[in-house]
């Protein structure tokens, strides 16, 4: 831990970061991380640049991060030109491009999405050179992978398959894929180094309980005293990353990874949806109940197993998982409860 933030500390001083998507779940587990390092060791000022549509709306929701020396916010949206900003003459060493937020994927439309993903990572490649960038992190996704075959338990960053560009519905995948190659013609033209970062699923204080995620759905319910509901059988295999865990892997990546390299980001500690809802119910409330909506068995699902094998990032970065996804899951309860001075993590004097 220690370990972890000096060495962060050490790379924010030594640089300048500018993120996009630094108000999604991406971006604030960067920003808690690094207002958690701020405490302990002092980040030079304006040591990272923050793009956000409306920074006073993020700042008035998160009033936290209002008064640090060593974040900046600009206004801007990647979708447009960053000319402006650009033309301010600030050069950022280091670029991190965690926009196009997969929270409000199922509201987009289909050409929206791939839009929002292509347009916004090139934009931002134009950026990145503008500023004279050195290196260029993509958040990208593990549904870049498509579906897993039978012969294999996890995604390798080597294995080559894609989710069927002929399906309107794949776009969010197909998307990232280009995105991906879009990275790879700047760092030719251009010579910047770039890094992607194939993440997978995630849980912590920051992720959304309210949209299509099962884990926020089933950590609300469990809160709310409901019955946890399971919308298919219970079968798919998932896996889950604490969102710190996943800040510290991004800036190793960002400052560490192997340019024209992709690296899986996630958790390879596997749980069935069934026994992630017990788990959550074992944790949070027992006393709630498990409502399994497709009791048919039949496991279509085609993402039924979406789990990475990240053995690259821990044998070339070190890295590894801290936070177990029970005490993830605790952590990720605390903080959507404690505006209320009672309740279930009272009860079970778990704390």
């Amino acid at each position: 831990m220690s370990q972890t933030i000096s060495a962060t500390a050490h790379f924010l001083n030594n640089s300048s970061l500018f993120i996009t998507g630094g108000t999604g779940f991406f971006g604030r587990s960067l920003l808690r991380r690094m207002l958690e390092i701020s405490r302990h060791i002092d980040l030079k000022d304006g040591a990272v640049t923050v793009l956000a549509r409306n920074p006073d709306a993020f700042l008035n929701s998160y009033p936290e991060f209002s008064k640090e020396n060593w974040l900046r916010f600009r206004k801007g949206d990647i979708l447009q030109s960053l000319e402006k900003i650009s033309n301010e003459g600030l050069k950022y060493s280091h670029v991190l491009h965690a926009a196009a937020d997969s929270t409000l994927g199922p509201k987009m439309g289909s050409l929206e999405r791939f839009d929002q993903i292509v347009t916004g990572t090139r934009n931002i490649l134009d950026f990145a050179t503008q500023v004279e960038a050195k290196k260029f992190l993509l958040t990208s996704s593990g549904g870049v992978y498509g579906a897993l075959p039978p012969h294999l338990e996890s995604f390798p960053e080597s294995y080559m398959g894609m989710a069927n560009p002929l399906e309107a519905s794949n776009s969010y995948s197909v998307a990232k894929r280009l995105a991906e190659h879009l990275c790879s013609l700047y760092a030719e033209k251009y010579g910047l180094e770039v890094v992607v970062a194939r993440c997978f699923a995630f849980v912590g204080p920051d992720l959304p309980l309210d949209v299509h995620f099962a884990i926020g759905n089933f950590i609300r319910d469990a809160l709310n005293g409901n019955s946890i509901v399971i919308n298919g059988n219970g079968s798919p295999i998932r896996s889950y990353l604490y969102q710190d865990d996943l800040a510290d892997w991004l800036i190793a990546l960002i400052e560490c990874g192997v340019p024209g390299n992709a690296y899986n980001v996630g958790s390879d500690q596997t749980i069935s949806i069934l026994d992630l809802a017990n788990l959550v119910k074992s944790t949070l409330s027992e006393n709630v109940s498990i409502d399994v909506r497709d009791l048919s068995g039949s496991t279509v699902d085609i993402r039924n197993r979406y789990i990475p094998n990240i053995e690259k990032i821990k044998q070339e970065l070190k890295m590894e998982i801290t936070v177990p996804l029970k005490k993830a899951i605790e952590l990720t309860a605390q903080r959507h409860f404690k505006s209320s001075k009672a309740g279930v993590m009272g009860e079970h004097g778990h704390h």
